[in-house]
């Protein structure tokens, strides 16, 4: 029961935070009232996984644990950004709060926050990647080498896509601030702009994922070497 509701909560995350990438198609209020429902279910993720804290400082720390807690923090980070200045800038959830200075530092948190959480979130997924290919599994008991192989260069076109999308959609200038305002296009299709986002997604998850796999390897060689 407790695993059905995490898959949900983490599902639900997803799907409002390619929402709110998309805040040109939907208006101001729609993005203030998601975007609270993306703090509440961020927190029910976090109490859903309690034990990870509890066994925070327990057992080992090799090179994919210390990868894992770091994308972890960040992303703890970038939500602290979002958090703080959500409520600065807020026109509707919370205007009742007499917020009148500060708007210049919450736009720059707010355009850091949700470009890099955007990404680090992705990256956060693809760690835990292991469980979604885990399920497949289960449920396709037949997992030929010729199908993963299939898998594997599927996921490798996503990625070089979302690369792309990466360049395109101008991430460095909002990764490092080089630019205080966003560009949004009012007219793009949201088929289209979900898609590349989606694409982008992709891209981190499938890096993340190789990455943390071949820091697993690198720990395995390094723990036989020791060994023998």
């Amino acid at each position: 029961m407790k695993g059905k509701l995490r898959r949900t909560v983490d599902i639900l995350m997803t799907a409002v935070l390619l929402f709110l990438m998309g805040y040109q198609f939907w208006g101001e209020k729609a993005h203030e009232w998601v975007g609270m429902g993306i703090f509440i279910l961020f927190i029910a993720h976090h109490i859903l996984n309690f034990g990870w804290y509890k066994n925070l400082l327990k057992g080992k720390y090799p090179p994919f644990r210390i990868f894992q807690i770091g994308i972890d923090v960040l992303v703890l980070i970038s939500m602290l950004f979002l958090m703080y200045s959500s409520v600065i800038l807020s026109r509707y959830v919370f205007s009742f709060l007499p917020i009148e200075s500060g708007l210049a530092l919450a736009r720059r948190l707010h355009i850091l926050g949700s470009h890099w959480g955007f990404l680090l979130m992705s990256f956060h997924m693809g760690l835990h990647w292991n469980m979604v290919l885990s399920r497949m599994k289960r449920k396709n008991a037949e997992s030929s080498c010729g199908r993963k192989t299939i898998l594997f260069f599927a996921g490798l076109t996503v990625a070089f896509y979302g690369g792309w999308v990466f360049v395109k959609r101008n991430f460095i200038t909002y990764l490092f601030l080089r630019s205080e305002f966003v560009f949004l296009d009012h007219e793009e299709p949201k088929i289209l702009f979900y898609l590349e986002y989606l694409s982008l997604m992709g891209t981190c998850i499938f890096v993340s994922h190789y990455l943390g796999k071949l820091l697993c390897l690198l720990t395995q060689k390094r723990t036989n070497k020791i060994k023998f």
